[in-house]
């Protein structure tokens, strides 16, 4: 598994390293924030928090993993990354 990860985004095994680091320590942060921000939006209900709650870390991870690159000296990797996926999902235009 790992091994096609390196092979995919052509990276060493310290880089690699260092990226799935970032990836799980993002998504920590962001949940982590996540949970701190939704009570200031004062939902109650269950079937207004959940969807809310997910919006609002779907828009917190790519800055968290942005921030997070920084000191693993990932940010390169991370901003061709999230501009792929904003590509992908047609936020971001292709470069002719």
């Amino acid at each position: 598994m790992f091994e096609k990860l390196r092979n995919k985004w052509k990276v060493g095994p310290l880089q690699l390293a260092l990226i799935l680091c970032t990836f799980a320590i993002g998504g920590s942060l962001t949940g982590f924030l996540g949970k701190r921000i939704m009570p200031l939006f004062g939902i109650e209900a269950p079937w207004l928090y959940i969807p809310v709650y997910i919006v609002l870390i779907t828009l917190i991870w790519p800055l968290m993993v942005l921030v997070v690159s920084i000191p693993f000296g990932q940010f390169r990797f991370f901003a061709g990354y999230l501009k792929k996926m904003g590509q992908r999902i047609g936020l971001v235009k292709k470069a002719p």
